[in-house]
């Protein structure tokens, strides 16, 4: 019997991401350069459980905290990629040091995937697994900061990301 990788589509794996790899977010490009590796947008969805989602630190980094139940059904995007695409964002993320990989269950609020097969396109309210990049390694007074339900660097909060080229 071999061991079923969790949250794949054929060779593909799926990740949910909420921060700044979502379109029109700082680090999108990162997602659709093909030097990465293949990441398909296939739609979006929310975390079934609720977790904080924060901003923290001195550049601004949206952090979902590993601490389900509290906090809200966060949205996000839901892609399928490749090897190459989940080994890039591993490192990209600091993997497993900054943010662990973890399983999750994200239920599809929005399917736009055309490619896959009518039986592989999971309906609206169903509930996926996917790898999402959260942390559990995270400074206690976090907890506190504001919680967001949906990330966007350019947001009331007025709380923009830091690119990396732009930190010193």
């Amino acid at each position: 019997m071999t061991a079923k990788r969790v949250p794949s589509v054929g060779r593909m794996a799926r990740v949910f991401v909420y921060g700044t790899l979502k379109k029109g977010q700082p680090n999108y490009s990162y997602m659709i350069n093909s030097a990465n590796g293949t990441a398909r947008f296939q739609g979006r969805g929310l975390t079934v459980e609720k977790y904080p989602l924060v901003i923290a630190g001195k550049y601004n980094i949206p952090y979902l905290l590993y601490k389900p139940g509290t906090g809200h059904h966060v949205t996000g995007e839901i892609y399928s990629v490749d090897d190459q695409m989940l080994q890039f964002l591993d490192e990209f993320e600091g993997c497993p040091h900054m943010y662990q990989r973890t399983p999750m269950r994200i239920e599809v609020v929005e399917w736009e995937s055309k490619s896959s097969a009518p039986e592989e396109r999971p309906a609206v309210n169903s509930v996926l697994e996917c790898y999402v990049y959260s942390t559990s390694t995270y400074q206690p007074e976090w907890i506190n900061l504001p919680y967001y339900d949906n990330y966007d660097s350019f947001g009331e909060h007025r709380l923009e990301y830091v690119l990396r080229e732009r930190r010193d």
